[in-house]
């Protein structure tokens, strides 16, 4: 299988990035966040660029691409926490009359079966349709029928969210199937923002690195420093081929085991972010602690990604049975 990018890839990559980069500098989440975490100007933008209506057929006003063309746009979207039930939203068009241009912002929810404690809702507010995934099947809920309080210090700061104490029952849109569907491919696009935070702390990092000077050199010349600038590298690189496999698959089923392919995305974005997150705050020292220094920003997403679709603890082990059933 192919995992280097074709020239029309490359330029996807480039345009999204391009986009990003411009609309969402990091001065921007300051704003975004005073804002409410939602800012339905740049999403609009977002829907413009074919965001949400990337993988619909071109008779249905998609752009026709697959499931690896989406991680790698969504690995750009990772690459400036851009704000939004993106993942959901870009889910649902097909499914919601108006997701797949962003004139309906969807949201969603997984409900896993025998799970006890809070139900939590992102960007309920915002929302214009909730998607409730259950074990049995797919409902659409209004939102405004939704009873619940907003969590007054969310852990990320740009992803609003609520704990809901009633949740009425909605139209169904499908079935079991579908919701094992929405879980996988959800699961692939949260890897692919996953591995865009592992990408842009590396770069924070690294270009903090070669700037900030203690005793006379930068300290990017330090031993310490560049072991763990190395080890990002490594975590990033192993991140992208996992995220790239998984995208291949679900657009080729046949190439592979593709739920253990999901799952390792799943697993290695999900370390790749969360160790380089961590990662990046420890270069920048006593500064990565402020709330200045915007590495805060993608570990607190990170904490938010790694519980959607299934925590890496679950993939691990869901992909730890396969592995015992094949060795029986």
């Amino acid at each position: 299988m192919e995992f280097r990018l074709s020239e029309d890839q490359v330029a996807l990559r480039e345009g999204i990035r391009s986009f990003c980069n411009d609309r969402v500098p990091n001065e921007q989440f300051v704003e975004i966040e005073k804002g409410g975490g939602f800012d339905r100007a740049l999403w609009n933008e977002v829907a413009e660029m074919g965001v949400f209506a990337l993988r619909l057929p071109e008779d249905q006003g998609g752009v026709a691409l697959g499931m690896a063309d989406a991680v790698i746009v969504f690995a750009e979207l990772g690459r400036r926490v851009v704000p939004g039930p993106l993942v959901w939203t870009h889910l649902a068009a097909g499914l919601v009359d108006g997701a797949e241009t962003g004139r309906r912002v969807v949201g969603g929810i997984e409900l896993a079966p025998g799970a006890t404690g809070p139900i939590l809702v992102e960007y309920l507010d915002f929302l214009d349709d909730l998607l409730v995934v259950r074990p049995d099947g797919v409902e659409r809920v209004d939102p405004k029928r939704v009873v619940g309080s907003p969590v007054a210090t969310p852990l990320d700061p740009l992803t609003p969210v609520h704990e809901v104490s009633e949740l009425p029952r909605g139209e169904a849109v499908g079935d079991a199937a579908l919701a094992e569907r929405l879980r996988r491919e959800g699961a692939v696009l949260a890897s692919g923002l996953l591995l865009g935070i592992a990408e842009a702390t590396l770069e924070l990092a690294n270009d903090y690195a070669k700037s900030r000077e203690q005793f006379g050199r930068t300290i990017g010349s330090f031993q310490a420093i560049k072991h763990i600038l190395a080890d990002m590298f490594v975590r990033q690189e192993v991140a992208r081929a996992a995220a790239y496999a998984a995208g291949a698959i679900v657009d080729h089923p046949d190439a592979g085991d593709l739920h253990a392919a999901v799952s390792g995305a799943k697993i290695n974005c999900g370390e790749a972010a969360m160790k380089n997150a961590r990662a990046c705050v420890q270069v920048h020292g006593g500064m990565g602690y402020t709330w200045e220094v915007p590495a805060h920003y993608y570990l607190k997403r990170t904490w938010v990604l790694e519980n959607a679709f299934g925590t890496v603890d679950e993939h691990a082990e869901a992909l730890a049975d396969r592995v015992a059933a094949r060795v029986a």
